[in-house]
Formats: C-alpha cells, sequence, structure tokens
C-alpha cells in the first residue's frame, strides 16, 4: 500500500472515530447496501437508519446509500472495516476468506433449513462469529436472510450429483464454494456477481445458484430456465458496523444502535420469506422447469471433503461447527 493510500485510510478512520466518541453533538453515519429500491434488504435497512436516529435521541443519523452506488461489496465492506463507511449489510460469503469463523456458514449444507440457521446465528453461534469479525473490524448487530441457494443452468436438470459433472458454474469468490463445484465433478467459475447475466447469455457458463429472488430480480430465469431445489447454501447477511466506531460508542448508544438493527432484521425476514414466494411464482409463471431433488443426501455425503479439508486447516473451528449442527 502506498503512503498517500495510508493516509487517506487513516484520515477517513480517524474522522469517523472521533466524530462517534463526541456522544453531545449528534454523528452523522454513512451505510451502503448494494440492493435496490424495494427490496427486502433496502426496506429494512431504512428502517434501522430511522431507527438509530429514534432510539438514540436523534444522537446518531445514519444515510443509507443503496443500488452498490458507493462501490462493489468487496470495496465497501474494506471501507466499512477502515472506517470510511460506519454501517454495510454485506452477504458473509466474501467476509469468509477474511474471518475464518465467518466462513463456517459457508460449508454446504451446515444448516438443516431457515430456522436452524435462525437459532444458531441469533445465539450463542451468532456471537462467537461476529467476536471473529470484529478482529477484521467489522461487528455484526444482526443477521438479515439471504435465502437458500440452489441451482439453476440452461442445460438440464440436476437430480443427482453427477449431472454437474462437466458443467460451468459460477460461484462467489471463495474457495468453500469452488471447493463444493469441483467436489461434484464441476468446474468453478468466480466471478462478479453483475457479470452472470451475460455470462449465462453467451455460454461463458452453463449455470450458477442463488435464491429464489436472486434469480427473478437479475432476469437469470431468462437464460438459465433449469432450476433445481437443492438448497445447498443457506448463508446469512449481516449488518455489520465499524468496530472502532461502535466501541466510541457510550453503551446506552451501543445498546439502541443494536436494538435497531435487530429490529429491522426481524421486519426484513418478514419481507424476505414474502418474496421469495412472489418471486418463485413469477418464475414458475414464466416458464421456468423446476424439479425438486429426490435424494439431498447424494449431495451432502459428496461435501465431505469439502468439510473435512476445511476443519483439517482451521482446527480451532471444530467447536464452532459442532455448536451449529447442534442447534436445536
Amino acid at each position: 500500500m502506498n503512503t498517500i493510500k495510508k493516509i487517506v485510510i487513516s484520515a477517513a478512520s480517524t474522522a469517523l472515530v472521533a466524530g462517534m466518541a463526541v456522544s453531545s453533538q449528534a454523528a452523522e453515519w454513512k451505510g451502503w447496501n448494494i440492493h435496490k429500491p424495494g427490496y427486502p434488504n433496502t426496506v429494512a435497512m431504512d428502517k434501522f437508519a430511522d431507527l438509530v436516529k429514534e432510539k438514540t435521541g436523534g444522537n446518531i443519523t445514519l444515510k443509507m446509500f443503496h443500488s452498490g452506488v458507493l462501490g462493489n461489496q468487496p470495496d465497501a465492506i474494506e471501507q466499512v472495516r477502515i472506517g470510511g463507511l460506519a454501517i454495510g449489510n454485506f452477504n458473509l460469503g466474501p467476509i469468509g476468506p477474511m474471518a475464518a469463523e465467518a466462513n463456517v456458514v459457508s460449508l454446504p449444507f451446515i444448516f438443516k433449513d431457515m430456522g436452524h440457521m435462525h437459532r444458531a446465528l441469533d445465539g450463542a453461534a451468532g456471537d462467537k462469529i461476529s467476536a471473529g469479525m470484529a478482529k477484521i473490524g467489522l461487528i455484526a448487530l444482526a443477521w438479515y436472510d439471504s435465502g437458500a441457494r440452489s441451482f439453476y443452468n440452461s442445460k438440464k436438470p440436476i437430480m443427482v450429483p453427477a449431472d454437474v459433472a462437466g458443467m460451468k458454474v459460477r460461484v462467489m469468490n471463495n474457495e468453500l464454494y469452488s471447493g463444493m463445484i469441483s467436489a461434484l465433478g464441476g468446474n468453478p467459475s468466480p466471478m462478479a456477481f453483475s457479470e452472470v447475466f451475460q455470462s449465462l447469455k453467451t455460454g461463458v457458463v452453463d449455470g450458477a445458484e442463488n435464491n429464489w429472488p436472486s434469480y427473478e430480480s437479475t432476469g437469470h430465469f431468462e437464460v438459465a430456465s433449469f432450476y433445481s431445489l437443492s438448497q445447498h447454501l443457506i448463508i446469512p447477511e449481516c449488518v455489520c458496523v465499524n468496530a472502532k466506531a461502535y466501541n466510541a460508542l457510550s453503551a446506552a448508544d451501543q445498546k439502541s444502535v443494536k436494538d435497531a438493527a435487530r429490529e429491522s432484521a426481524v421486519l426484513q425476514r418478514d419481507l424476505w420469506e414474502k418474496r421469495a414466494i412472489s418471486s418463485r411464482e413469477k418464475v414458475m409463471k414464466a416458464g421456468v422447469k423446476f424439479n425438486e431433488i429426490p435424494n439431498k443426501a447424494a449431495f451432502q455425503a459428496a461435501m465431505a471433503p469439502v468439510h473435512t479439508k476445511y476443519l483439517a486447516a482451521n482446527p480451532n473451528l471444530v467447536p464452532l461447527v459442532e455448536l451449529i449442527k447442534n442447534t436445536k
């Protein structure tokens, strides 16, 4: 990192933390969100901003910037880490390579269903993951839904693991996701989310994997009409705050900000469930060729080497993985 960039980063971080330390004056926060107006996360993050101002008695005001206008997700994660931004609504997928604790949620089939994920992340497991993220400058205030991810492609239904063999599948930039596709015999293709539609359309990739709202809202269903309900990943999103800024708050304001985030999560989860249903209905009416996977156990068994390799490299995380699996 060159000297000028170091100075800019240091100044941004110092300015944000200094502003937060003065509780007697209204502090102005900036927040990042990639989603468009009307999306469940966008509505919930706007509600979060309103609640922050209300619950802190105006000590903190939060201005949200949606649709990724302040940069892409990797850049925004870095900006929240260093203090250039105060708040971000992030998927844990790209945070995982930086914070090992956050990566456990990216282990395929680690969650049984959405309810299991909620119970684990709202409890002790979520606290341990947030503590791990704090080491890199992020504190998770609350957990948002990001649905269950399934496979879709332009070639054929996926019924058994062998159907993925030889298929070029887009994944997020995380070794666990690449390992997942490789374990099924496919060819993982990490790329930015914004590139997926054109890549599917032109055949650069054969398929991808995501939740119903993303599949629908991006138009991916128009160029990849086979959707196979694998639900192999249930990756939560966080409402994350710059750790130094949060720690500089009074105890009362810390509680108010966290309460606001968790209240917004209740709204987001409700809106997400409704949006997932409406998105599924929309693509089905458009003629998407949908199929249930009759035997998920075969896919789960294929993921055993992915889990084994990850835990061999991170033996200290075995208790966290067990804590999640044993959450009732």
